[in-house]
């Protein structure tokens, strides 16, 4: 009954879609006191810096903009799809669930440099898919490299999916060394501008290097899995498990771009839980750029799976999970 009361398109989905918002971010604002700085406040990166300074300590303002950067992610992922339509329905479900997924870790439901890093990653992708069958060189791809190497600068780590770019090409054209070349280029355009503006305003460029440094490979408090947490992770991880053999199976049936595309948001969960795995500087924070794949994976099972009792009883567990985490979180 939920299921099918979110795969609709009419107005009602809409508003549905923001009462669900509001509930899975109550805790944020009712538990204001509880609100920190996290790690990567400490020595920011030269973007997060400045909009963190902009915004101030207080974590209402904070919070405030989070929740309008995730509103504008949710529906950049359902303009997505309607524009290049590779899940063939058009549906709210990639936006409610990357909504739900917001809610996953309740302490990183404020300002984060993750969160801007997400809107470039998704632009990036866009960029890359415009590249399917342009004759000639692809200099979309430059673009790309432009936007992953400009949302580093918020979050440092989003530098590694510069490989999505190169992935890209794999995926999209014959081999081209200037297209990759060009990648190459513009992921490293934004660093060569700040080093740029960093000799002119005298400031000591080892800064920079050591904001790098430590953002990427710094060693950070490990995260402190809560049993509900956990328990919704594996449970989230069985939908998602279901959800990927199904998208596999049904990959020859198909149109060519949509193959790509998928292919192309399995890289990105791929990479999201690589390098989550490998570097210490990376923590749970990752679920909003993981979280984009997850939405489509999930929304593509939910609408195409044939076994709807089965459906309905995943989306609801799933639903009632992340609510559940909220009223933990709130009572603890």
């Amino acid at each position: 009954m939920l299921l099918r009361l979110f795969k609709g398109r009419g107005p009602g989905v809409i508003f549905l879609l923001v009462i669900t918002l509001l509930v899975v971010w109550a805790s944020a604002f009712l538990k204001l006191q509880d609100n920190f700085s996290l790690y990567f406040d400490l020595d920011p990166m030269p973007l997060y810096g400045i909009l963190s300074d902009i915004i101030g300590t207080r974590p209402l303002p904070g919070i405030i903009f989070t929740l309008a950067i995730v509103i504008l992610l949710a529906f950049s992922l359902v303009y997505l799809n309607n524009n290049l339509f590779f899940i063939n329905e058009r549906t709210f479900l990639p936006a409610l669930i990357y909504v739900l997924l917001s809610g996953l870790f309740p302490q990183f439901q404020l300002l984060n440099p993750a969160i801007f890093a997400a809107i470039f990653l998704i632009l990036a992708i866009g960029r890359i898919m415009d590249t399917y069958r342009i004759p000639g060189t692809a200099y979309s791809f430059f673009d790309a490299g432009i936007l992953i190497g400009t949302g580093s600068l918020f979050y440092a780590s989003l530098i590694w999916f510069g490989l999505l770019i190169i992935i890209g090409v794999a995926l999209l054209r014959t081999w081209n060394l200037r297209e990759i070349a060009l990648s190459l280029f513009g992921l490293v355009t934004p660093y060569v501008m700040t080093f740029g503006v960093y000799y002119i305003s005298g400031k000591d460029m080892r800064d920079l290097m050591f904001l790098l440094e430590y953002n990427l490979f710094g060693k950070i408090a490990l995260y402190a899995f809560t049993a509900p947490t956990i328990t919704a992770l594996i449970f989230i991880g069985v939908v998602i498990l279901m959800a990927l053999v199904y998208l596999l199976n049904s990959m020859n049936s198909k149109k060519i771009r949509s193959r790509k595309i998928f292919y192309l948001f399995l890289w990105v969960l791929i990479i999201s839980i690589s390098i989550f795995l490998i570097f210490s500087a990376v923590s749970v924070e990752i679920i909003w750029l993981a979280g984009i794949p997850v939405s489509y994976l999930l929304a593509h099972y939910f609408v195409f799976v044939k076994k709807r009792l089965l459906a309905e009883f995943l989306f609801t567990g799933f639903f009632i999970i992340i609510i559940l985490i909220q009223i933990f979180y709130m009572s603890g």
